[in-house]
């Protein structure tokens, strides 16, 4: 099948002006470079600065979406992909400058019918330092780990990864379409990413991991910025925990929930680390709507007659490895 070549940019925001200011013209030119047929979606979160007002005066054609309160890195995304008009949804952080070239790598990914999506290399501002490559399932029992980062000394495409970075992941929008998109379980922020790239690869869509598209990332600028660190770790750990709960399922989901309590909720609650209770309370809360995706993502796989579970997954992409020259970092 031909390439795709219309895009969608979509980029949440919440007190960016500033990010907005310095790197919104490398995406535009970017995807000018690559002569796509393209529109750019900026759902602004509820900003308190000048982000609106400076959209409005300096890019009135783009599409600006206002969230009347700050809902979340999910909310916001869904929204913008709820408006997108274009084969091809691009999700870009506001506080992320994309190289001239950076999409002309990753077209030939959408000519396979089971390519979900791409993500580029991810650069510090440095443009020294590597900080996201792709990612290697590894379980510890039954807790998934995703820090093992690799790419390919080859120079070949089509390099597996876990998921796709949602600071610049490139989707097929049918497919992020008939996933519901982001899963609002997971709001404000954190691990959204990692359980959408779960879900595409159980229902046997690929993700890939591109080298030589690289992007250059402020990394996580808004969220240390107008969060509190407590907060950002009681939020991290509660949505590791709901990833799991979703994905795990039988006597794996039991050996892990005996997992989470032994070896990290009571030996931090021994070190004074009483944040934990908190993840795991507001974790516990949420048995309702972890039940719901559960069930969403069954129908799913039902529909597409899929049956990879987690750990399945690890095998599907460590064949996709197989033969490469593979650098770990």
């Amino acid at each position: 099948m031909p390439a795709k070549k219309s895009l969608s940019i979509i980029i949440p925001n919440y007190n960016g002006a500033a990010l907005l200011r310095e790197f919104l013209p490398y995406t535009i030119a970017a995807a000018e470079y690559a002569e796509l047929d393209y529109e750019t979606i900026v759902v602004d979160d509820a900003s308190k600065d000048a982000s609106v007002e400076f959209l409005e005066t300096h890019y009135r054609t783009i599409t600006l979406l206002k969230n009347e309160t700050n809902k979340g890195f999910s909310y916001s995304c869904n929204r913008g992909m709820a408006v997108a008009k274009k084969e091809l949804l691009f999700f870009l952080n506001s506080d992320v400058k994309l190289s001239r070239d950076y999409f002309v790598h990753q077209l030939k990914y959408f000519e396979r019918d089971d390519t979900f999506g791409v993500m580029g290399r991810i650069m510090g501002m440095d443009e020294k330092t590597m900080e996201d490559t792709a990612r290697f399932p590894k379980f510890l029992g039954c807790k998934l780990k995703t820090v093992n980062f690799f790419y390919a000394r080859d120079n070949k495409s089509f390099l597996p990864t876990t998921y796709l970075s949602g600071a610049n992941a490139l989707v097929d929008a049918e497919k992020m379409r008939a996933l519901n998109g982001f899963d609002p379980i997971f709001s404000p922020f954190y691990a959204e990413d990692l359980d959408l790239g779960l879900r595409a690869w159980r229902l046997g869509w690929k993700c890939y991991y591109e080298h030589e598209s690289i992007c250059f990332h402020q990394v996580s600028s808004t969220t240390k910025n107008f969060f509190a660190r407590s907060l950002v770790k009681q939020i991290y750990y509660r949505n590791r925990f709901l990833v799991h709960a979703i994905h795990l399922e039988g006597m794996a989901f039991g050996f892990w929930y005996i997992h989470v309590l032994m070896l990290e909720v009571i030996p931090k609650l021994f070190l004074g680390q009483f944040w934990i209770l908190k993840s795991f309370g507001q974790f516990l809360k949420q048995s309702k709507n972890i039940r719901e995706s559960r069930s969403r993502l069954n129908l799913l796989m039902e529909k597409n007659k899929s049956s990879n579970s987690l750990f399945q997954v690890k095998k599907l992409i460590s064949l996709e490895m197989e033969g490469r020259e593979i650098v770990w970092r």
